[in-house]
């Protein structure tokens, strides 16, 4: 082994995704499945993009933070779908090792930066509602470019400190990863080095860019909920209401898929649901976020056809 080895590589240079199946009447299915998804995805996100950046009227914090969102899902989408999709016509399911770690450095930056995305755009709607007066001298253009720039530049300085943390592992035994793309578990059980450095510091970024985005969202809803029901109009109730509706929408779907997946243990008899709950979180709210946010916001519709 040590013949072949070069630097902290073994002789493991490919690993092995499995996908969905191993049903081979499925492939042809799936890859039109998901050809469909990907073109939705991209012609509904980069068309959001383009309505914020076109329309003056859409030149508002919400919508800032929205052209953020759908930004950040047509790359997020266009890591991992390709390469899924290029597996299923080909049937070659090998990713490089160099390919997997990049594939999962990109995930995991999306990610992050989704996370406390979501947490920025419920804050958005916690002043709106909770404190109008206040809202225009808080969420400025300057306030919402240093959230973002924060956000960018934070979740890149941990995703390169853990890749490279995860770049000096060594891959010396089996090379099959049970998965449609390439997660941090299932890529750290393949190696054979020493990984408790790694895990904590795992561990660490897990509650910086998951728990805490996650309790900051949820404690504005709690105030925005308390707020809305303190207001005696039945009318002014249902305003109020929709505009949070579509982003706690988005926010349960997101967050609740995604601690399913991470609570459930790594078993073989759930592997299979955990790929089914890992679509959930990875490929559908991409896809229904542009949904969520036009159907029935007036705002955009109105840019929509001021565009066409």
């Amino acid at each position: 082994m040590q013949d072949i080895e070069k630097g902290n590589w073994t002789s493991i240079r490919k690993f092995i995704l499995l996908g969905l199946g191993t049903f081979p009447e499925l492939q042809p299915f799936l890859f039109w499945f998901f050809l469909v998804i990907y073109l939705m995805t991209i012609t509904g996100n980069l068309l959001i993009c383009l309505l914020v950046v076109a329309d003056q009227h859409l030149h508002t914090p919400m919508y800032f933070f929205l052209g953020n969102l759908s930004g950040l899902d047509t790359c997020y989408s266009s890591i991992f779908l390709p390469k899924l999709l290029a597996n299923l016509l080909t049937g070659e399911k090998t990713i490089t090792v160099h390919g997997c770690l990049a594939q999962y450095h990109f995930l995991a930056l999306c990610t992050t930066i989704e996370t406390y995305l979501l947490s920025a755009m419920s804050y958005d709607r916690y002043l709106a509602i909770c404190s109008p007066l206040l809202y225009a001298n808080i969420m400025n253009r300057k306030f919402c470019f240093q959230l973002m720039a924060t956000t960018w530049i934070n979740s890149l300085i941990f995703n390169i400190i853990l890749v490279v943390l995860m770049v000096q592992l060594s891959f010396c035994g089996p090379n099959v990863i049970d998965h449609y793309f390439c997660d941090f578990y299932p890529v750290e059980k393949l190696s054979c080095s020493d990984t408790s450095l790694l895990e904590i510091i795992t561990f660490l970024m897990s509650f910086i860019f998951v728990i805490v985005p996650f309790l900051l969202t949820l404690i504005s809803y709690i105030c925005i909920i308390g707020t809305i029901i303190k207001i005696k109009s039945t009318t002014g109730r249902q305003k109020a209401f929709s505009t949070c509706s579509s982003h706690l929408m988005v926010v349960c779907l997101y967050y609740g898929t995604l601690i399913i997946v991470y609570v459930l243990p790594d078993s073989p008899t759930l592997r299979h649901l955990n790929k089914i709950f890992s679509i959930f979180y990875t490929v559908m709210p991409p896809l229904v976020n542009p949904l969520i946010y036009t159907l029935r916001n007036k705002e955009v519709h109105k840019a929509l056809r001021r565009l066409c």
